[in-house]
């Protein structure tokens, strides 16, 4: 599906406040769409702004985005939770969903390696285009791209807002020891030398 019918499938839409600041969801008849991570410094008013100036037919909340609104702002209080939410991949590709479908089980204080996903999609040599898929996730902490690493353990990026400072603040909330997770890994990879 091309970008423009992605944006016209945007329905609805819901806010949520966190400590981290102000967020928002997206979602189509189908599922969830996209999701705004939250900014600190944001208000309500100037993200459902945002989200109307992406999402034009996004004018009204529904039961799935307050539902995915609330999660989320469970999810940044440091509560555990499952997102048990329908989603909408409809601007996504093939080798996308396949990349989501395999992070999207990826569990809490859990993390792996862009080239362990490969492998478990059965594309062993597709790290890199994991990492590109990553990137392009349009639903990050429901999709919990954060939780890839680089094949180190090292943080080699994330295109959420505040990037890699963001990714590590997602990991350490959620009980991964990062600094000893990169040099456990680091280590490990230099005795397989």
């Amino acid at each position: 599906m091309n970008r423009k019918r992605l944006l016209e499938a945007g329905r609805f839409r819901s806010v949520f406040l966190t400590e981290w600041g102000t967020g928002g969801v997206v979602a189509s008849v189908i599922g969830l769409l996209e999701v705004f991570l939250p900014e600190e410094g944001v208000g309500r008013e100037e993200m459902l702004v945002r989200m109307v100036e992406l999402y034009p037919g996004a004018l009204v909340e529904n039961d799935l985005t307050r539902r995915g609104a609330l999660l989320l702002e469970r999810y940044f209080a440091g509560q555990p939770v499952i997102f048990d939410l329908p989603l909408d991949l409809c601007g996504t590709t093939p080798f996308q969903q396949q990349v989501y479908a395999a992070v999207v089980k990826i569990p809490p204080a859990v993390v792996k390696s862009y080239t362990e996903i490969a492998r478990e999609i059965g594309r062993p040599l597709t790290a890199r285009g994991v990492g590109q898929a990553m990137a392009a996730n349009p639903l990050p902490i429901v999709i919990p791209c954060h939780r890839v690493l680089g094949r180190t353990g090292a943080m080699t990026g994330y295109s959420g807002t505040g990037g890699v400072v963001t990714k590590r603040r997602l990991l350490v909330m959620e009980g991964v020891p990062v600094s000893e997770r990169e040099n456990g890994l680091r280590r490990r990879k230099e005795k397989e030398k």
